[in-house]
């Protein structure tokens, strides 16, 4: 008897485990993007960044909070699959997950480094081409690459959520739909960034909202 209790309460909280991690991850992702568009325009001059580093430095020392957050979420949820887990799905869902908070840290760690930069030498930063490359390379590793990684792992994570039935399927369902946006997406569109973390939020949310679903 002792045991199954115990089994249950596992079972309970496994699911809410992964809901908190990722709305923390939804929330902290979200902000961090919503100061750094708020506080810089989007072909923002070196006196705009400089003016406003404070808050986008902020934003950027976000980042590593959500990764964390990212990362409990992502092992919540396998060990939620359990027994069902293949070689193929778990590569797909690992991979694509740690691949996605590679590009979010490194794109952040460029940024930081520009910020930096720019605060210390802008005199001798800018002539050189420099910031724009820098600034090219953010975009598009954040918003090209990132965008890409978090279209592989919805589609990985929508399946794992089919499978154990723990959210409404029109979730899972809207995760492929979402997932296939990203994933075919063209250029640079800076909100797209922002379809992930609102997608993992919504997941999330329901997790909590759908108790009966985890037993």
């Amino acid at each position: 008897m002792g045991n199954e209790e115990t089994l249950t309460r596992k079972e309970l909280r496994t699911p809410r485990a992964a809901a908190i991690a990722g709305l923390l991850f939804g929330l902290l992702l979200i902000t961090s993007q919503l100061l750094a568009w708020i506080s810089i325009p989007v072909n923002p001059a070196v006196a705009d960044v400089i003016r406003h580093s404070k808050v986008v430095s902020f934003a950027l020392n976000l980042l590593p909070f959500a990764g964390i957050a990212f990362l409990w979420f992502i092992a919540v949820l396998r060990s939620r699959l359990g027994a069902m887990e293949d070689r193929f799905f778990a590569t797909v869902f690992m991979g694509s997950g740690l691949l996605y908070i590679a590009m979010i840290f490194t794109s952040a760690a460029m940024a930081g480094g520009l910020i930096r930069v720019l605060l210390n030498a802008p005199e001798g930063f800018m002539p050189t081409g420099a910031y724009v490359l820098g600034r090219a390379e953010i975009y598009q590793t954040m918003n090209v690459y990132g965008s890409k990684m978090a279209g592989v792992f919805m589609f990985s994570t929508s399946t794992l959520l089919l499978r154990t039935l723990i959210v409404p399927r029109w979730i899972a369902f809207t995760g492929y739909a979402l997932g296939t946006m990203l994933l075919l997406s063209v250029g640079i569109i800076v909100w797209v960034s922002v379809v992930f973390p609102l997608w993992v939020f919504l997941v999330s949310t329901a997790i909590l909202l759908t108790p009966s679903r985890f037993n």
